[in-house]
């Protein structure tokens, strides 16, 4: 029992088939002939450090030495330089893609939902959250497949609706490849509760294609839906370890490994 607790491997553990995945979209950095200056902390210590502060939620600052990631301020900054650079949506847009060479995705139905985070630094994108007594916070949207693969994932003021980022949630689903033909964006039914229940979007829904099953006002508890829409509280519970985009293409990693 204590052995394979032991042998079981942290969440900021970075494998060698995750590294080559990520190492190919990381942005060169050529060192400079004269002056050369300090190396540059290895990329993947680095992605550890990034992963361990994410996961643990200890600040920069106190990241430890000890571990060898290298400082919690170079993990901040290369995490900054990756994420101008657009990694993680590619990261997220490779796995998605090796995810449906596997048949993993199910886009016979997607789910959507809102959750709010705190925000204690504020930022642009924080409101009043009328969940967290008025507090400072910020919202994120998620949609993922039928099996809670996530697909998409938006931020917004905590005080933003939820039916206002359905279409946006729906258009932010990247083209998934890994099959010949055209590439998949959108699930053939959305499921959502009654937060979605508008009949302006259903209306927007259906002109993307694709058929809305949104539970209505006013109607009892046990539809049915939430059958089926759980495997998106159970990403967020996930995603909220991470940042947004990082922590669906983490997701979508555990997901891969189950198919190896």
């Amino acid at each position: 029992m204590w052995g394979c607790e032991a042998a079981r491997p942290k969440p900021w553990e970075v494998d060698d088939a995750l590294w080559a995945v990520i190492e190919p979209l990381l942005p060169k950095m050529e060192r400079r002939t004269r002056h050369p200056g300090r190396r540059r902390h290895p990329d993947r210590l680095v992605f550890q450090g990034i992963l361990f502060v994410l996961h643990t939620g200890i600040s920069w600052e106190h990241l430890p030495q000890g571990l060898g990631f290298g400082s919690g301020m170079t993990c901040w900054r290369r995490l900054v330089e990756w994420t101008e650079a657009g990694v993680w949506p590619r990261l997220h847009e490779v796995l998605l893609a090796q995810l449906r060479s596997a048949n993993a995705p199910d886009f016979s139905r997607a789910a959507v939902d809102g959750s709010h985070i705190r925000a204690l630094k504020g930022g642009a994108k924080t409101g009043r959250s009328p969940v967290d007594r008025g507090r400072t916070g910020s919202k994120h949207h998620l949609i993922t497949d039928a099996t809670g693969i996530p697909l998409a994932v938006t931020l917004t003021c905590g005080n933003r609706n939820d039916v206002t980022q359905l279409i946006p949630l729906l258009q932010a689903v990247p083209p998934v490849r890994g099959k010949r033909g055209r590439p998949r964006r959108r699930p053939d039914v959305v499921l959502g509760d009654r937060g979605y229940d508008h009949d302006k979007y259903r209306r927007l829904v259906r002109d993307l294609g694709v058929k809305p099953l949104i539970a209505r006002r006013g109607t009892e508890h046990g539809s049915g839906l939430g059958t089926q829409r759980w495997v998106v509280e159970r990403a967020f519970a996930h995603l909220h370890w991470f940042r947004r985009t990082l922590g669906c293409a983490l997701i979508c990693w555990r997901r891969l490994k189950s198919f190896r």
